[in-house]
């Protein structure tokens, strides 16, 4: 019995592969369908609702696009952030943007969140190291489910909201649980604690 070899694609090759519908990741190479859940979708409305209001509170020239695209600088990847805010000034300087709403510039990213679902490594270890490398300057992961490892989340496990701050081109971290008011750097005002998010429904 023979297998059939999969041929990884090139990030090229997934921007003109990519449907105008639904939600896809490369990963080294392999393509991802993303399917989330209904809680899922209700906390990443919540977020990006409340940050959309504190941007424009703030008069920041912000944006969140829908299905916009992070390309990793090393790697054949590229990520649909489950929010993503983005700097309207510097897209001038994207490449990708125009034809395949891609970025992969640190100025145009102020901030990412990925909400974690069942894939919690991808969040946790692939997505910190791309997103460091490319020098966002802060990274979000709402674990609503405690899914992801102890050595992230503490043991017992519970649910947690980890948030990431580019310091000195390295992240250092800082963690938020039940009553705990984030701490943003690009949003020092924002009045949400960590049960605000995870109670959502």
């Amino acid at each position: 019995m023979t297998q059939a070899i999969i041929k990884p694609v090139t990030f090229a090759e997934f921007l003109d592969w990519k449907p105008e519908g639904g939600r896809y990741e490369l990963y080294d190479g392999v393509i991802v369908e993303m399917q989330p859940t209904g809680k899922h979708e209700e906390i990443v409305g919540l977020l990006a609702t409340e940050l959309a209001v504190e941007y424009r509170r703030l008069q920041l020239p912000y944006l969140i696009p829908k299905t916009a695209l992070v390309k990793s600088s090393a790697r054949e990847c590229g990520y649909s952030p489950d929010v993503l805010i983005l700097n309207r000034p510097a897209l001038k300087n994207e490449s990708l943007w125009e034809k395949y709403s891609t970025v992969q510039q640190a100025a145009t990213i102020p901030l990412i969140i990925e909400v974690v679902s069942t894939n919690w490594r991808d969040d946790y270890l692939t997505k910190v190291r791309d997103y460091e490398e490319i020098g966002v300057k802060e990274y979000w992961i709402v674990d609503h489910l405690a899914l992801g490892g102890r050595r992230y989340i503490g043991n017992p496990k519970q649910p947690t909201i980890s948030i990431y701050q580019l310091v000195d081109g390295e992240y250092q971290i800082s963690q938020f649980r039940d009553s705990d008011r984030l701490n943003s750097p690009t949003f020092p005002d924002l009045n949400m604690t960590a049960n605000q998010i995870f109670a959502v429904n």
